[in-house]
């Protein structure tokens, strides 16, 4: 039960980050927050900095990253190779530069998720590894951190040139929008599910 409500946990938080990504170019300076809380990536983190106090850009950017982190890890400690397949199949990197971050992750795992706990990849990589839950925390929680920090200086920093971003999009930001979800739904339509095994390994009916 524990296995199925964390899978479909990683599901939902799948849906919510493709959706955050695709509004973000529309929301982001209008509902920053809310893009936030449905995907933090590194895009929506620096864009959303000349929108956001540094309390809940800090709050909500680091619950959103150690969800999606750790039910990625415990989803590709779980299921074994078959998660680690699909992630491949499905992520939508190239082969190279997949099969390097496996290697990465094989020689130095806790260094991969310290430089990139955001990572899907990564994260259920380590967790296929069977790094440890206690050492995967100790990493993760630091690593967010450091990322929330830099991203955070670097908005600032660029603060002038993500407002004149935005602000040139501005008029074609809904067709940008529709754009992204097209896409999605192109690359969604090309993926395989991936549904919990039965205790053999072997799919469940």
């Amino acid at each position: 039960m524990v296995r199925k409500t964390v899978l479909a946990l990683t599901s939902f938080l799948f849906i919510c980050g493709t959706i955050g990504t695709n509004i973000g170019p529309a929301l982001v300076d209008e509902r920053p927050l809310l893009v936030l809380a449905m995907s933090s990536r590194n895009r929506n983190l620096f864009g959303s900095v000349p929108f956001t106090s540094p309390l809940p850009y800090f709050i909500i950017g680091f619950l959103r990253i150690l969800a999606a982190a750790t039910a990625l890890y415990f989803v590709g400690r779980w299921y074994g190779d078959r998660t680690v397949r699909w992630v491949e199949d499905n992520v939508g990197e190239m082969p190279a530069l997949y099969r390097w971050t496996e290697n990465a992750v094989k020689k130095a795992g806790w260094l991969m998720l310290f430089f990139m706990p955001g990572s899907n990849v990564v994260c259920v990589l380590v967790g296929h590894r069977q790094m440890r839950i206690r050492q995967f925390f100790a990493v993760v929680i630091p690593a967010i951190c450091f990322r929330l920090v830099v991203m955070r200086i670097g908005g600032d920093i660029f603060e002038d040139q993500v407002r004149w971003f935005l602000k040139s999009i501005e008029r074609y930001q809904w067709f940008i929008v529709l754009g992204l979800f097209a896409i999605s739904a192109f690359q969604m339509n090309k993926r395989r599910p991936l549904s919990p095994p039965d205790h053999d390994g072997t799919n469940g009916n």
